[in-house]
């Protein structure tokens, strides 16, 4: 397998979308929602794409908009003029919705919970399992899970005031994370007070 996941910084990203159907749609919305400029060649946009900012353009201007792009998008219909597209953005990002394979770039099918995303990549095998495994993922992260991860954000930043080592770090973070009086306020919803007696366990260590 000679793929790799990443993620990508799309705020302020230049991404140009060949095509204007659903799955160009639903790439648009995906890469506005981050914070990209997007721009799409194609026959209409809806005005939910508009009013995020999505500008349509012509197919006779894929030249510039290939040389304007940070990244390529090709979800088009329009076979030949998918190759062409793809043929003069060599070097550039590309995403081929239509044969992923012969693109450097897949976006695979995610979702967010509270401030987590996850995402699910079968390397092409079944995009169906894909979508029920998303379903199963879904099922089983609770609410105490995002709760736990906002305070151990909380108590990592509050660590890095007064620790230098990363690993001793950790192992104050592994404490937190057993800690069964804070488990309790995760459990009641008592984020507040949980921050606090993490702010007591911490002043300890001064």
């Amino acid at each position: 397998m000679d793929w790799t996941s990443v993620y990508l910084k799309t705020s302020d990203l230049n991404v140009f979308i060949l095509g204007t159907g659903e799955v160009a749609t639903r790439r648009a919305n995906r890469f506005l929602d981050h914070g990209a400029n997007v721009r799409l060649a194609g026959n209409a946009l809806s005005s939910d794409l508009t009013d995020k900012g999505a500008e349509l353009c012509s197919t006779s201007d894929v030249d510039e908009l290939v040389q304007w792009a940070d990244l390529v998008v090709v979800a088009s219909g329009d076979e030949e003029l998918s190759d062409y597209v793809s043929n003069i953005a060599e070097g550039k990002l590309v995403n081929r919705a239509d044969y992923p394979y012969e693109g450097n770039i897949i976006v695979p099918t995610s979702f967010s919970i509270g401030d987590v995303e996850i995402s699910i990549f079968t390397n092409g095998k079944s995009p169906l399992m894909a979508r029920q495994m998303r379903k199963k993922i879904q099922s089983i992260i609770t609410e105490e899970d995002i709760l736990e991860i906002e305070l151990q954000d909380y108590a990592r930043g509050q660590l890095k005031d007064i620790i230098n080592d990363q690993k001793e770090r950790r192992n104050y973070l592994y404490r937190i994370f057993e800690d069964e009086t804070i488990n309790d306020y995760i459990k009641n919803r008592e984020i507040d007070l949980a921050k606090e007696y993490i702010d007591n366990l911490i002043r300890g260590l001064d």
